[in-house]
């Protein structure tokens, strides 16, 4: 290929990149300030400007008493609220006596809800794609009575942790599950103490998983229905070593040069390590035959089993339980995420490794949506939804859960904190957060540069 198109790809790729990652970000700022905006409104506070993105602003139209505008650095947005001290660091109205339509002058409790009404926004824009994700698509799922065992490659950080081949998952954490998508959720991947259920030989015990293997899953599988998949195939591609040889669909392969073979795994670890022709015996319907194939650059031309192959199924849900659903992975990804925080912080696992920037989720982003197209550009947005609640509901100034917690002293205390004191404690705030993001760009930058 001429290096000229290459680096024209490259470019477009890049832009790509960007671009969906500004359109997730665009839309998680909106319905975060959309949350505060609403609130504001309805306890009659004035809203002087809605921003999506930070200055200098490219452009805007004004309505009323609010500056509706888009700013020129798609990172962020604001709603400045009359009587605030915020992000613009706004203190000349502190010299005034405060006015109906100030924030200073409404009641503490409605202040606390449109502090926290950004927040409250994003999780409830995460429930909803969740259960419309659901509502639409049905939800995928494999039944662990389906699964007779897992195939463990010595490689693995499966065996590495201590399981082997043939092992039944059948508990986490001391609790029996029906499916095999409990067994990773987040927030059983990120509780303390990990372990699973597993019956070998008959009997049953328990495998403890150490902390540190957080930091292996950007790069490694860890426990995947792939590793439960049969060594059936789904299709065979035309003109290749299993087409010449007849294979279908639907085949499963028996053995190999006369080993036993269970898993797709286990079959495509035989092809690739094959130097000449493989005497397979292979099993369709009712009948078994053999057929001795020859590898073509470690492949023979068949594609793994679906998930149906394996015991999986899609269940249609309606309306009501697809709502269950949206609310139980709400729920469910928010405590992964509280875990994984809190993983970090007590150092069970790489901050370095686990914590992205921009740049990350650029990538990440960008990288679901090639696979799954809008369902996984949806997925994306919900988790960084709740990521965005989580981060602003941290108690640091500048943050909403900065301004709650002045809140809340001013509620126990009955006094507000002395402007001084806010004014302090937002540069304050300011300072952390800017070092917290030169900190992700500068790892971003070192992990994919």
């Amino acid at each position: 290929m001429h290096p000229e198109l290459i680096d024209y790809m490259e470019v477009i790729e890049i832009l790509k990149t960007i671009g969906i990652f500004v359109g997730a970000l665009m839309i998680l700022v909106f319905i975060h300030e959309l949350g505060h905006f609403l609130a504001a409104k309805l306890f009659g506070m004035r809203v002087e400007r809605f921003s999506v993105g930070f200055p200098p602003r490219i452009w805007g139209i004004k309505v009323g008493d609010t500056d509706y505008c888009l700013g020129a650095t798609p990172l962020g947005g604001y709603v400045k609220i009359s009587g605030m001290v915020d992000e613009s660091m706004d203190t000349e109205h502190l010299e005034e006596e405060p006015q109906p339509w100030e924030y200073r002058s409404k009641p503490v409790w409605q202040r606390m809800i449109v502090i926290t009404a950004g927040v409250i926004f994003n999780m409830i824009l995460a429930f909803l794609i969740f259960t419309g994700m659901t509502l639409n698509s049905g939800k995928l799922t494999l039944p662990l009575e389906n699964v007779s065992g897992l195939y463990i490659p010595e490689s693995s950080l499966l065996h590495e942790i201590g399981f082997e081949t043939d092992d039944r998952i059948v508990g986490v954490n001391g609790e029996p599950v029906e499916a095999f998508e409990d067994l990773v959720a987040p927030s059983v991947l990120t509780s303390s103490n990990l372990n699973y259920q597993v019956m070998r030989d008959g009997q049953e015990f328990d495998i403890n998983v150490p902390p540190s293997f957080l930091d292996s899953l950007q790069t490694r599988d860890f426990i995947s229905p792939i590793f439960a998949f049969p060594s059936s195939i789904s299709s065979v591609s035309l003109g290749t070593p299993a087409y010449e040889a007849g294979l279908k669909a639907g085949d499963r392969f028996i053995s190999a040069d006369s080993v036993e073979i269970k898993y797709w795994i286990q079959l495509t670890e035989i092809i690739r390590a094959a130097e000449g022709a493989i005497n397979f015996t292979i099993q369709r319907g009712d009948s078994i035959f053999t057929a001795s194939i020859i590898p073509e650059n470690q492949a023979i031309g068949i594609a793994s089993p679906t998930l149906a192959m394996a015991g999986g199924e899609r269940v249609e849900l309606g309306f009501f339980a697809s709502i269950g659903d949206g609310w139980d992975q709400t729920i469910d990804q928010t405590e992964g995420i509280i875990g994984g925080f809190s993983r970090m912080i007590s150092g069970d696992i790489s901050v370095r490794q686990n914590l992205g920037g921009p740049i990350a989720i650029a990538n990440i982003t960008r990288q679901a949506t090639d696979q799954s197209g809008w369902d996984g550009f949806w997925m994306i947005t919900a988790l960084l939804s709740i990521t965005l609640a989580i981060m602003n509901i941290l108690p640091i100034p500048a943050l909403d859960g900065g301004h709650l917690v002045f809140l809340i002293y001013e509620g126990i205390a009955r006094r507000e904190p002395s402007e001084k004191v806010k004014i302090v404690a937002q540069n304050i705030g300011f300072v952390i957060l800017l070092t917290l993001m030169v900190f992700v760009i500068f790892n971003d930058v070192l992990k994919y540069f």
